[in-house]
């Protein structure tokens, strides 16, 4: 793969850089909001970045200063539903898009959100769907769909409830009430606030500390780690994890420790 290759659609752009893939949502003037065509052209870049052996993790973020995303673009909801399009529920199954980034559960590649504005409703969603999220101090969250008789039907209804306490996650999905920067952070829903300027310099070194790692190693930790978070611990010991095989039988299972005996940085292949 080449250092730096692009592609630009109507709605998203899909840069790789070395193995990163950086991955923005492109409609500032809605605040990123997600139309059917949105989600179908990041079908299409999940779909890539999952093929592509040479990228090892990938960044979202949208473009702009205001907004990651607000979530569904209502405007286009709404004339749906007034064209006779059957309400949605719980995941996308059979929409344009699918399987969404809220829905590709086997995906092992770490992904970053970095959210530098306003992340409401789906957008929140896919924050909530990523393995590390960096927020400027200027940041909000909210799930805002009861507010306006939806459902938060993209996981956040499901996912709060598993990464904050219960009464806690209640209390954000039946009101719509927002969390700030500061909050998120507080109760464990971000791993790192700064101000919005130096959002890319703190994203670039969480990418940093991930290529320092052995990909295989991070595609098999995250597999077992989100698989095994319903298991028994026993069982959890005892499950089959296809990424973790991969790891054992691979060049850099070996590579690893010899760079460390060797006093070098380890060359890794991610094969």
């Amino acid at each position: 793969m080449s250092d730096s290759s692009a592609a630009r659609t109507a709605r998203v752009i899909y840069v790789k850089r070395g193995h990163v893939a950086w991955v923005t949502i492109d409609r500032p003037a809605v605040l990123n909001a997600l139309d059917l065509q949105t989600h179908d052209e990041l079908r299409a870049v999940w779909d890539d970045f999952e093929r592509d052996d040479d990228l090892w993790l990938a960044v979202l973020s949208g473009a702009g200063e205001r907004a990651f995303s607000v979530g569904q673009d209502l405007k286009e909801l709404a004339q749906r539903l007034e064209s006779g399009a059957a309400p949605g529920s719980f995941g996308s199954r059979g929409a344009p898009g699918w399987p969404r980034l809220t829905e590709r559960f086997s995906l092992s590649k770490p992904v970053i959100a970095r959210v530098n504005g306003l992340a409401l409703g789906g957008g929140f969603e896919l924050v909530l769907a990523c393995d590390i999220a960096i927020a400027a101090d200027s940041a909000e969250f909210a799930l805002p769909e009861a507010r306006l008789g939806l459902i938060a039907g993209a996981g956040g209804v499901f996912r709060l409830t598993r990464q904050l306490p219960l009464k806690t996650a209640m209390g954000y999905l039946l009101t719509g009430r927002r969390l700030s920067a500061a909050r998120a952070l507080e109760l464990g829903l971000v791993n790192e606030v700064v101000p919005a300027a130096a959002l890319d310099d703190c994203t670039q070194r969480w990418v940093d500390d991930l290529l320092r790692c052995a990909p295989l190693s991070l595609r098999a930790i995250k597999e077992a780690a989100l698989k095994s978070a319903t298991l028994a611990l026993e069982d959890a010991f005892s499950a089959s994890y296809e990424w973790e095989e991969r790891r054992r039988g691979s060049a850099d299972c070996r590579e690893g420790p010899m760079a460390f005996v060797e006093k070098r940085a380890p060359q890794w292949r991610g094969r």
